[in-house]
């Protein structure tokens, strides 16, 4: 949609459509809810990734409902699940298929991976080596998967959710900058409050477990895709945009000197990208037609927090991207 030419009247319409085609949120989040307790930051999130294309890490020590939210998600949207467990001795073919040879019948055949679902949850993803990792993150990235001589499209939607445990660190593959930049969001998922894991206790050791029921369908995302790209967003919000990302590649032009020593490399374009459409999606969800500046703040950690490089200094005072961030949010003017 063109910023430049919008009327009040089609700002109007837009308006109707968003509450049309946005009506599955809540519902969506009314199922997850009889599963998933607290932790509503981490549904946003995989909202947030649904509806722009993109896909999620998540970061947090076991036991948080990571593996949870992701199955429940799939099955309240009524897509295909697949869970793939890294270890160091995967192979680039236990994910995305191989050919397999048919004695009986004197041909190769194709066998298809894990990879082939809506919804991909790759747990402890840098329990795997460098060429397995890749493999996955081709196919997220390309959409497509090549086996032998041919090439096969993934199905839509499609999401992956890579989860990482931050605390046991040996014997592990982290994953490089370039390849971690291709995940649209990094999320620091947190133990739940005093309260609620009360009701988390309860859930798991009296009663039966609550069964999620299909309330949306793959063709409603979809649609709901379209109508998140038709948000619209003013060039002021443009401008915050570039600017909280450029600041991350030039604090000094901020009047933040005090950064340069701290950050070795700033956010790529994927980062304005990603800031821009989830700034949409995050309007979106909360049945907006326009992006407003909180939108914007709402996501900017969790899409620059993973594209922010830390120099020696900044590791050696404690310094995270996440008070980087902070500070730039602080300082760029908000239209």
């Amino acid at each position: 949609m063109d910023i430049n030419n919008l009327s009040a009247n089609s700002l109007s319409e837009l308006q109707l459509k968003v509450q049309e085609h946005s009506a599955f949120v809540d519902v969506l989040r009314k199922e997850l809810s009889k599963v998933i307790v607290g932790q509503q930051g981490m549904v946003d999130r995989l909202l947030l990734a649904l509806l722009t294309n993109g896909h999620i890490l998540l970061e947090g020590v076991p036991g948080l409902a990571k593996t949870l939210a992701i199955k429940s998600l799939s099955e309240a949207v009524s897509v295909d699940f697949s869970r793939i467990q890294f270890t160091p001795d995967l192979l680039p073919a236990d994910i995305i298929g191989t050919m397999i040879f048919q004695q009986h019948k004197g041909i190769f055949e194709v066998k298809k991976g894990p990879i082939f679902s809506n919804f991909v949850l790759a747990d402890e993803i840098n329990r795997a080596p460098a060429k397995v990792q890749s493999a996955l993150l081709q196919a997220m990235q390309e959409r497509t998967v090549t086996i032998g001589e041919n090439v096969f499209q993934l199905p839509e939607p499609f999401l992956v959710m890579a989860t990482q445990n931050p605390i046991e660190q040996e014997g592990t593959y982290p994953l490089p900058e370039a390849q971690v930049d291709r995940f649209m969001l990094k999320v620091v998922i947190s133990y739940p409050k005093y309260e609620e894991e009360r009701l988390i206790m309860r859930m798991n050791t009296i009663g039966e477990w609550p069964k999620i029921q299909p309330c949306v369908n793959s063709s409603e995302i979809i649609n709901a895709r379209s109508v998140v790209k038709e948000i619209y967003m003013d060039e002021k919000i443009e401008q915050y945009i570039l600017d909280l990302v450029f600041a991350t590649r030039q604090p000094e032009k901020y009047r933040l000197p005090e950064l340069s020593n701290y950050i070795s490399y700033g956010g790529s374009p994927r980062a304005s990208i990603s800031l821009a459409m989830g700034a949409r999606a995050h309007a979106f969800l909360n049945k907006r037609a326009y992006v407003i500046p909180e939108d914007v703040k709402a996501v900017v950690v969790d899409v620059l927090r993973h594209r922010i490089g830390l120099t020696f200094e900044a590791e050696a005072e404690l310094i995270t991207s996440e008070q980087i961030i902070d500070k730039i949010i602080q300082r760029v003017d908000v239209p």
